[in-house]
């Protein structure tokens, strides 16, 4: 019984990490998925990328029968402001990358999810009183270093990494204050914002400047289907990090930036100079001192976890 319990946790495991991974790879290449739409306006992309995630999800919740969910929720008034705080900062969240992406901005757009576990541990430390270990100390002041050294060289703050990293970092906290699983959260948050994506895309096709009756068809197809674009990931994200420990997580959650990084490098031809490598480098030392930190806070857990798995 023991061996047959301990099987099905390495496979539940094996699992989780084959959801992680595929969300993460996925992540990585949404780049060429924006790419392909660069013939519309960002903010037109996000308009549509709102209106079909929550099209698409709506459907996958009244599917599972879960859609009195959204009500439950909304019933107290702390979750419809967090939900609503959600919303603008994902939004906001969703503009930058894809205004980046079809601005030949990847590789700084990767920087920014490199960044951005470390600003959310800077956020646990000031809002939710979080202890900082050395580990985590020392990797925040070489980030800041990273960062510095870009803004030095080319006389510019890095902006568009530190939104990514920061609504994204904000995001997440407002998601942790809000207890809701994946897909009706994303069904949430598009919710609120859906009506001025619609209006928006309603008044651009008024005014005879929207994209939807003169962009071809296999790219409208394209737009339509960026809700299932957005939704996906997230839900096989949500399945791996039910499946496997936080510790884990955090090594995946790199493959992302890195495999945009390289798209930004190797296909879309960016910029990666010297002083590039520098500053990276110094955002790679802290995030390996990072994960090794936050695995040697989390291991003692998991391996009481599992002692008081084994003594049932």
């Amino acid at each position: 019984m023991e061996n047959e319990l301990k099987t099905k946790s390495i496979d539940e495991k094996k699992i989780g990490i084959m959801y992680g991974i595929i969300a993460f790879t996925a992540w990585g290449f949404l780049p060429l998925y924006w790419k392909l739409l660069n013939l519309i306006p960002a903010l037109e992309i996000l308009a549509h990328r709102i209106t079909w995630s929550f099209v698409f999800v709506s459907i996958l919740l009244l599917i599972k029968g879960d859609y009195g969910k959204i009500m439950n929720v909304l019933a107290n008034k702390r979750n419809t402001i967090l939900i609503a705080l959600a919303s603008l900062l994902i939004s906001v969240n969703w503009f930058t990358y894809i205004w980046a992406v079809n601005s030949n901005y990847v590789v700084q757009a990767s920087m920014g999810y490199y960044i951005n576990p470390l600003v959310v541990s800077l956020l646990g430390m000031v809002v939710l009183k979080e202890k900082f270990n050395r580990g985590q100390m020392v990797a925040l002041v070489l980030a800041t270093i990273g960062v510095l050294i870009l803004t030095v060289q080319y006389g510019s703050i890095p902006w568009i990494a530190l939104i990514l990293a920061i609504t994204f970092a904000f995001y997440g906290l407002a998601k942790k204050m809000l207890v809701v699983d994946a897909l009706t959260g994303l069904a949430l948050e598009t919710l609120m914002i859906t009506p001025f994506a619609l209006f928006f895309i309603i008044t651009r096709q008024i005014q005879g400047i929207g994209s939807l009756l003169i962009i071809p068809i296999p790219v409208l197809i394209l737009l339509m289907l960026s809700g299932v674009a957005t939704a996906t990931p997230l839900l096989w994200f949500a399945k791996g990090t039910q499946k496997v420990e936080f510790s884990t997580i955090g090594f995946l959650q790199y493959i992302a930036p890195t495999i945009s990084l390289f798209l930004g490098v190797f296909i879309f031809k960016e910029e990666f100079s010297y002083t590039h490598f520098i500053s990276f480098s110094f955002i790679w030392a802290a995030l390996i001192i990072y994960t090794i930190s936050i695995t040697r806070v989390h291991r003692p857990k998991i391996e009481g976890q599992k002692a008081v798995v084994s003594s049932k």
